[in-house]
């Protein structure tokens, strides 16, 4: 290259995944069976009404011009609805949605429209790397909270008091927690709220698995009284709907916070594919009895998964919700690396080591749920083998 990189280039590595997954590649291409169970990527079909609306959609004259930075009305008023009929939180089509090209944009879109360099973000020792790699591109300092594993992998509030300063701004929070899988519950997003109003940070909360496998009503953040003063929540129709490679998904908050961080976005897209929104619309409309047959299958792969980690020697929490296993690792393996390693390469099967997820992971592994369960259970016999 003729130039040097920006400084944010060296501030983050590239994504482990990524790094992996080309492992994979040059494995399958000299012929080996590859069962792939680590990365998140539903292999289950959107709804039929779904790819009906694209269908249809596709065809019409004015589908193929720009769109609105701000979706279509029917986009929002079906997030509305979806928000109303799944978490009974009303939200303003008009002006407290914002659509996005997938919700892992909104992570960038708000930490570039509230993060100067400096400022600091709380993210959780466990969680999706992209809070801690986003914000450290905007030149944020990264402060993790700790996570207490034996409550359930529920922050340490007291122990967060202490990581606020006067240059505190957002704090993130998930859940159902990826990769704890950890429930979402209204005392947690109660003390959330309350602890965001107390010190003035901004809570950004990202919401992608509240419909995946959950043992109970979804919850929203946005539920709790006064959230809207303080929180912002992302969700996402990749996990939920089947939908991962449409990057469909939303921001939703107060109208001040929608319109800050439009600022950035409508710099930096020209909105989403008209015919696509009318397809999220039918989506979203999908029926609860679809839900269910999606996480009857969901739960077919659970139990193959359990029955995996069984064989490999690790314990796990049974109130684990969402599309993947949180498994911890027996005292005679020596670290999750050379599981992973050992289990790609010689049983030709991939498992997600936790350390991807923050240091506190280097003891555990996360399958995902996203291949058929015969193939679960092959991986299985793999591993006894």
């Amino acid at each position: 290259m003729i130039i040097e990189t920006a400084r944010r280039t060296k501030q983050t590595s590239e994504y482990y995944f990524s790094v992996k997954l080309a492992e994979v590649r040059k494995l399958i291409a000299e012929g080996r069976d590859v069962i792939n169970l680590g990365i998140g990527n539903p292999d289950m079909m959107p709804s039929e009404a779904t790819l009906e609306a694209l269908s249809s959609a596709i065809l019409k004259p004015n589908a193929h011009g720009y769109q609105s930075y701000t979706g279509t009305p029917a986009f929002r008023n079906a997030i509305a609805d979806f928000y109303d009929h799944n978490y009974k939180v009303k939200l303003d089509p008009n002006s407290e949605i914002l659509p996005l090209i997938g919700s892992k944009e909104g992570i960038t879109h708000i930490s570039l429209t509230f993060l100067d360099p400096g400022d600091e973000v709380l993210v959780p020792e466990l969680g999706y790397p992209a809070y801690r790699a986003v914000s450290q591109m905007v030149g944020a300092v990264v402060k993790e909270y700790p996570l207490q594993e034996e409550n359930g992998w529920q922050p340490d509030w007291n122990a967060m008091e202490s990581l606020v300063s006067d240059k505190t701004k957002i704090m993130w929070l998930n859940y159902p927690h990826m990769p704890t899988g950890a429930p979402a519950t209204l005392e947690l997003f109660e003390n959330a709220v309350a602890f965001a109003k107390k010190y003035q940070i901004l809570l950004c909360h990202d919401n992608p698995y509240s419909l995946i496998l959950n043992k109970r009503q979804p919850i929203s953040l946005l539920s709790v009284e006064g959230a809207k003063e303080v929180a912002m929540e992302l969700n996402s129709m990749s996990k939920s709907h089947n939908m991962a490679g449409w990057r469909m998904g939303w921001l939703a908050a107060a109208k001040p916070y929608i319109n800050a961080v439009l600022t950035i976005k409508s710099n930096v897209d020209s909105g989403m594919f008209w015919a696509m929104q009318e397809a999220a619309v039918a989506a979203l409309y999908n029926s609860d009895e679809w839900h269910a047959e999606r996480n009857a299958v969901y739960q077919g792969r659970l139990e193959a998964s359990e029955a995996l980690l069984n064989a490999l020697g690790c314990t796990w929490d049974p109130k684990q919700e969402g599309m993947f296993l949180w498994g911890k690792l027996p005292d005679s393996v020596e670290s999750a690396e050379k599981l992973v390693n050992e289990a790609l390469l010689e049983k030709h099967v991939f498992i997600a080591p936790g350390f991807i997820f923050g240091p506190k992971g280097q003891r555990y592994i996360r399958l995902s749920l996203c291949l058929p369960k015969e193939r679960i259970w092959e991986a299985v016999e793999r591993i006894k083998s």
